[in-house]
């Protein structure tokens, strides 16, 4: 279920670290309070990664009911944005690279030149 992002219209990761020993209300309500976000938005799903980068748990609300997920991963880890503590919206792609432990978000990404540099 979570290798593919097919079926979901949006995609949130929640940057640092988060309490993986919360349930479906503990999430629910990060979402909610910390990242004004619906948890109850059909077709969206939120992920968590706890300290252990080899773990992460999922929510997505179903129309009826909340979908709680759980991965753990035997060999590897997911290379997991901890730069700050906020909802970061990513494409299928991003997921898809996320889900192969690939690095999404750059830690130190490439700023443009205020001015260019000049000829000698």
């Amino acid at each position: 279920m979570l290798k593919d992002a097919a079926g979901f219209k949006k995609v949130y990761l929640a940057t640092g670290y988060t309490d993986l020993r919360r349930g479906i209300e503990g999430l629910a309500s990060i979402v909610r309070f910390q990242f004004n976000l619906d948890p109850y938005d059909k077709d969206t799903i939120f992920l968590f990664c706890g300290k252990r980068c080899d773990r992460i748990k999922a929510l997505i609300w179903e129309g009826d009911g909340f979908l709680l997920c759980y991965k753990r991963l035997e060999i590897g880890a997911f290379n997991w944005p901890r730069s700050a503590n906020e909802a970061v919206e990513i494409s299928e792609e991003q997921y898809q690279a996320l889900m192969m432990g690939l690095e999404i978000i750059a830690k130190h990404p490439i700023t443009e030149l205020t001015d260019p540099p000049k000829a000698m």
